[in-house]
């Protein structure tokens, strides 16, 4: 039999390849602390950029980096109402305008809820007679 079998080997276990001649990618380590006061580092790339903040292992809590990165504050923006976006497509005296007519026409009975038609086409039959 072969000196290196593979019985009694299992599926994802140990590999058997060897490290001899492999070169491990350049490492840096960057250090984190959150706001519950726990410290730890994680293991990066020297390539890779450094993000500001990284979530905590153990509490799950934003951690900011400890060597000085600060993330970017972002410009908010206001809230949009829905005034807002009328009035990025209307004037106010067109507003106004239009209100007046929609008030007249539910006045007369010509929009609006259908109870409210049938009252006023009562009225106006008891003032027709």
């Amino acid at each position: 039999m072969a000196e290196r079998t593979l019985r009694g080997a299992r599926l994802g276990g140990q590999s058997f390849e060897d490290e001899r001649g492999i070169e491990f990618a350049a490492r840096q380590q960057a250090g984190y602390r959150c706001v519950n006061g726990h410290e730890f580092e994680v293991t990066m790339s020297v390539e890779a950029e450094i993000p500001a903040v990284w979530e905590c292992p153990r509490c799950g809590a934003e951690a900011l980096s400890t060597s000085g990165i600060r993330p970017e504050q972002k410009a908010e923006k206001p809230a949009r109402t829905h005034w807002d976006m009328l009035l990025e497509r209307r004037s106010e005296k067109e507003l106004e305008d239009i209100l007046k007519e929609r008030l007249e026409l539910l006045r007369e009975g010509e929009i609006g809820p259908a109870h409210l038609h049938r009252a006023n086409a009562k009225r106006r039959v008891k003032s027709k007679a």
